[in-house]
């Protein structure tokens, strides 16, 4: 549990991750011959961004909240997308 209190007080940190999973894209989106799905990178690179988006806005915005309702969909959502982002990008191409 401490982990996940960690990405709450921190927005930054999951920009951070975020940006990880993007430049990975980046990197990886040329490779000629690659078994690999680097687009398969791309919506948890989103899904974090937007997390941290909303985290920077509810630190911004109601710095008070401390019972966070929405992190039981957030938090689960983001995990998922990330999961199969990453099950995808290594499974590779079916050819």
């Amino acid at each position: 549990m401490e982990i996940v209190s960690e990405f709450i007080t921190n927005p930054a940190l999951l920009l951070l991750i975020g940006l990880l999973f993007f430049a990975a894209y980046l990197l990886l989106r040329d490779r000629a011959g690659s078994t690999l799905r680097p687009r398969a990178l791309l919506w948890p690179g989103v899904a974090w961004m937007l997390w941290a988006i909303w985290e920077f806005g509810i630190i911004r915005l109601s710095p008070e909240a401390n019972i966070r309702v929405d992190l039981l969909l957030v938090i689960p959502l983001v995990l998922v997308v990330s999961i199969v982002g990453l099950v995808r990008f290594f499974r590779g191409s079916k050819s």
